[in-house]
């Protein structure tokens, strides 16, 4: 195989996506964003002899292998399912799938594309949860039982930078995202340790607004949204979505039959590794702390490299896929990615009808895909105006109030620029 050519749809996060394709050999071809000041960017970092594209019309008919869409949050389905039309492998960050619907047409298009389908889900590949998976292939653990995960993200109510940069219009997805949906960053790591699909779910939203004087246009008052989750193996996972707690980090919790690790919250990348006591397999001891080596061919970029590492090794995954020709491992398939966008949908579906259990679809299977091929509820603005059709808080009612929008509008016109490495 030559050099892959790649397209990078969203000049925001996809710039620093796009330096990790590069040091792998990968030429860079094309960059689309609706954003001029973001093209820009984009132009002053790789320079000419790059097709700059204002339109996704004009960047798809580009000489690429493969795209690395990094645009909206909620918005990737439509441009991967055009891309796998055309047989361009297709990078897709976060969520697979803002709708039902569209996972079942997305599914679709994998199946019948000769392009590999990859969720771009990097916090596996963060050396902890890398060293967790390892451990609980080894067996030493014994059946999984349980799992948690929770991804935890506050953020100052006085850091307007923040607001400008990554909120920075009234309908932006931000603003209406619920906590249920921000999920991949929480499950994909216990799906990848464990190699459990979830089958079924509940979930409840903790209602904490931000304070009256906070500075925010946004239209959910949650502070976070547990999920419980059973499997296909009956383990159970607990997981959040982006959560609000204090303080800020990912955590994570593997719980068998004979013993359990866990990363240790707020210190890097240590674990903590805890057997029965009549349990301990041989040369290990019952209780240990420690932190693991890479023990990776590429350590020095790894480290170079964006989230922990995993921004270049989930890239690395992804030219290996099209390289070897093999479908991307669980849970970074397409089958796995409409699970994980699922569980984020049906989570806040759960948390609006007070905790009710529901039954995630398998999209294997076409009977399931049927369910759901006409779902189109979201609660984020569509790209061509299209306004929510389901609420995005648990309190259906809670709006920002008055002074909050205020002060959030006189921010986004004071005429301070911002970083555009983000979404």
């Amino acid at each position: 195989m030559g050099t892959l050519k790649i397209g990078v749809m969203g000049a925001g996060r996809g710039l620093g996506l796009a330096e990790n394709f590069l040091l792998q050999g990968c030429k860079l071809i094309a960059v689309c964003d609706n954003r001029p000041e973001r093209l820009q960017n984009a132009k002053n970092r790789f320079g000419e002899g790059i097709i700059y594209c204002d339109n996704f019309g004009q960047f798809i008919e580009q000489d690429i292998d493969a795209v690395i869409l990094a645009n909206f949050f909620h918005e990737h389905a439509p441009y991967a399912i055009e891309c796998l039309k055309r047989g361009i492998h297709v990078f897709s960050e976060c969520i697979s799938n803002g709708t039902m619907a569209e996972g079942v047409e997305l599914v679709r298009a994998a199946e019948r594309s000769s392009a590999v389908y990859f969720l771009a889900e990097n916090y596996p590949q963060m050396l902890f949860n890398l060293e967790m998976k390892r451990v609980c292939d080894s067996g030493t653990l014994g059946k999984v039982l349980f799992a948690e995960g929770e991804y935890n993200h506050p953020v100052a109510p006085t850091d307007t930078a923040f607001l400008k940069t990554f909120n920075y219009f009234e309908k932006h997805w931000r603003h209406y995202l619920p906590r249920a949906y921000y999920i991949t960053h929480s499950l994909g790591p216990v799906m990848h340790i464990t190699g459990a699909t979830p089958r079924r779910l509940t979930a409840f939203s903790i209602f904490a607004p931000l304070s009256a004087e906070a500075t925010t246009a946004s239209q959910v008052g949650d502070a976070a949204t547990a999920i419980m989750m059973q499997n296909d193996d009956g383990s159970v996972f607990r997981v959040f979505g982006c959560a609000r707690f204090g303080a800020h980090e990912n955590s994570y919790r593997i719980c068998g039959t004979n013993g359990q690790i866990e990363n240790v919250r707020g210190c890097g990348n240590k674990v903590l590794l805890r057997y029965n006591g009549w349990q301990v397999p041989e040369g290990m001891k019952e209780v240990q702390q420690y932190e693991p080596d890479w023990h990776d061919r590429d350590e020095q970029l790894i480290r170079s490299s964006g989230h922990g590492g995993g921004d270049f090794i989930t890239a690395r995954l992804f030219l290996d896929c099209i390289r070897s020709g093999e479908l991307p491992e669980h849970p970074f398939n397409v089958y796995s990615a409409t699970v994980m966008s699922s569980v984020a949908i049906l989570a806040h579906r759960s948390v609006m009808n007070g905790g009710q259990a529901c039954d995630i679809p398998d999209f294997h299977s076409e009977a399931d895909r049927k369910l759901f091929e006409n779902d189109q509820e979201s609660p984020f603005y569509r790209e061509d105006g299209t306004a929510p059709t389901i609420p995005c808080c648990s309190h259906p009612d809670y709006r920002a109030n008055p002074a909050q929008l205020e002060r959030y509008r006189s921010v986004m016109t004071d005429g301070k620029n911002t970083s555009d490495e983000v979404l």
